[in-house]
């Protein structure tokens, strides 16, 4: 309740303040605070938003710094300030950082435009965004005071201001009503989808995410944007505000050459990264052979994805509210896995549970068993799953009477089945009866295409789990990882972009420097780059005369080295990339140079 006094100029449009405070945390993810200049709160979001039209208490010594030096005031570690020290809410006191700018009017500070940080990933937003975010602030306090202060009659300045306010961001910014046209397109957005403003504004839009789940609301995805006949991949955040559609685009994007042609084609599948043929082929027949109930046999090579694709059959299937139960069979001791499989009843064995113990089998009824590593089950067991499959009943270890089960088996292997059939360590019959549906999930080096979507993908993932700021990626090194042979598949990838949001600065980009020296120096996993600049390496590779070339080189790339101690400005003078740089190192022997 607002008290008896006479208004600030503030409170006097309190409504549209409170609407700007609520816009502007929108955009910039971060709590606002308004007081005016006798420490009223005017508007306020989140843990602010209450006790609108009250004093603040004694303690506020950072509002009052401000209004007194008409001064903006920083605070990465809220309680470690010196201003922080005799506060008598320090204990207490839930900020983690703060970045407070004074509203200016008449050259009188009338107020305080407050971002602040109440958990540790706002901190590490404006820990990271500082000079940016406080430009911004400055600037939106002015745009504030001219529009609204300066001319009240008009309520819909509001919007004017939020307008303003986003045009000058550095982020593109599209906004789109419920009815998916475009209302508002800022510069830098426009930039981004190579387009005027004119093929913009007006013309219904569609948002298709890449990458699905609740993991990623919040955090960046890549969105296929479709309008008129074009399709671009824009890596960037939907969010909801006021009735529109708000997307706030990545500063880094990718530079996909993918075919985006056939990106709505097929069964939405969460965690399936991937537009190339294989994945379109692979996506469309997963979408036919979900709703039956035959057993799928997934082959692949390790780190593939299997247990991925497993789920996805499930997730598609009638079977989806019933449970999915895994089971790698290479990870559980022989020993063990019959009573796994099958449970066994009191008794059943010496160090039995008192209470029996249900199999995994039985437990998947109605639902989904998914066998992992097939090829690794003892013969023994595959009698017996066998019969498990023909009579749809199992026999707990130490039972006397079957228990019927209705499962759907979806097993995997990276072996050759058909040879360990013929070697005799794989029976023919249980192989018939999994093998109903064959799917072959490709590697990773047959889908280079895709690679630049599970780049981003996994930084998202990443960058999301580990509370961390979503970086860039260089094109040299995404043409890179594109050429790397990748043996050890996504699941290589994936650990290679945990190294790196871990390892690269905050807010800047992933170059080749980052990339760990072994996979840089593994020649034998990367493919020689498909076209070389007519340069020092066109004599290198393409003439022939070995010896005096070859020392032609070494000199030339020593002398570079020599010049720079960046090797990426040696590379661009040689005119080759600094992968193929590491590898005339290597092979020079320039190994000391290469330390230096």
């Amino acid at each position: 309740m607002i008290p008896s006094i006479p208004l600030s100029i503030l409170m006097q449009i309190q409504p549209q303040i409170q609407q700007f405070a609520s816009m502007l945390s929108s955009v910039l993810q971060l709590e606002v605070e308004i007081i005016d200049s006798a420490l009223y709160r005017v508007a306020g979001t989140g843990l602010f938003n209450k006790k609108i039209g009250q004093k603040l208490s004694t303690g506020s010594q950072l509002l009052r710094y401000i209004i007194e030096t008409q001064k903006e005031k920083v605070i990465t570690h809220s309680r470690f300030d010196p201003l922080c020290e005799n506060c008598g809410n320090k204990e207490a006191c839930q900020e983690k950082a703060f970045l407070g700018t004074p509203i200016m009017y008449h050259h009188q500070c009338v107020g305080v435009i407050s971002l602040v940080a109440l958990t540790h990933e706002q901190q590490k937003r404006i820990n990271d965004n500082i000079q940016e975010f406080s430009d911004y602030v400055r600037h939106v306090s002015s745009i504030f005071v001219s529009r609204f202060l300066c001319d009240r009659s008009s309520g819909g300045n509001i919007h004017k201001i939020f307008l303003t306010m986003m045009e000058n961001m550095d982020q593109g910014v599209l906004v789109v009503g419920n009815d998916q046209k475009v209302k508002f397109a800022n510069h830098t957005a426009l930039k981004i989808m190579d387009a005027s403003r004119g093929q913009m504004i007006g013309k219904t839009i569609q948002f298709q995410p890449l990458t699905f789940g609740d993991n990623f609301k919040h955090g960046h995805m890549q969105h296929v944007i479709t309008f008129d006949d074009r399709k671009e991949l824009i890596i960037g955040q939907l969010h909801m505000v006021q009735d529109q559609w708000l997307f706030l685009m990545a500063f880094h994007q990718s530079h996909s050459s993918a075919d985006l042609s056939a990106a709505q084609e097929g069964p939405q599948i969460e965690a399936m990264v991937g537009e190339c043929r294989a994945m379109r082929q692979l996506k469309k027949l997963i979408g036919r052979v979900a709703p039956s109930p035959s057993s799928v046999m997934i082959a692949g090579e390790s780190g593939t994805g299997k247990e991925v694709v497993a789920r996805a059959i499930h997730k598609l299937s009638g079977r989806q509210a019933k449970p999915f139960i895994a089971i790698n069979c290479a990870a559980i001791p022989e020993q063990l896995l019959e009573s796994e499989l099958f449970g066994y009843v009191k008794g059943a064995f010496t160090g039995a549970s008192a209470n029996g113990k249900v199999g995994l089998i039985q437990a998947a009824n109605q639902g989904t068993l998914f066998l992992d590593e097939i090829g690794d089950m003892p013969l023994t067991l595959q009698a017996k799953l066998l019969r498990t499959i023909e009579s749809r009943e199992i026999q707990p270890v130490g039972a006397s009477c079957p228990v019927p089960v209705d499962i759907r088996i979806i097993s995997a292997t990276h072996q050759n089945l058909e040879q360990c059939i013929a070697k005799g360590k794989f029976r023919e019959d249980l192989y018939y009866r999994l093998n109903v549906i064959p799917l072959r999930l490709p590697p990773l080096r047959e889908r280079r295409d895709d690679i630049e979507l599970l780049i981003h993908y996994f930084l998202n993932l990443h960058t999301h789990r580990l509370g961390l700021v979503y970086p860039g990626v260089a094109q040299e090194v995404v043409e890179f990882l594109k050429r790397y042979a990748w043996p050890g598949n996504i699941r290589e990838l994936s650990n290679l972009m945990e190294y790196l949001v871990n390892v690269v600065p905050s807010g800047e980009i992933i170059d080749m420097a980052l990339l760990p020296p072994n996979l840089v120096s593994g020649s034998g996993n990367v493919e020689p780059e498909a076209e070389l600049p007519r340069t020092m390496t066109t004599l290198s590779f393409h003439e022939e005369g070995g010896t005096a070339l070859e020392k032609m080189e070494r000199q030339m790339i020593n002398d570079a080295l020599a010049r720079y101690s960046n090797k990426k400005q040696a590379a661009d003078e040689l005119g080759i990339g600094i992968a193929t740089l590491y590898r005339k190192i290597k092979k020079y022997s320039l190994a000391g140079r290469d330390a230096e």
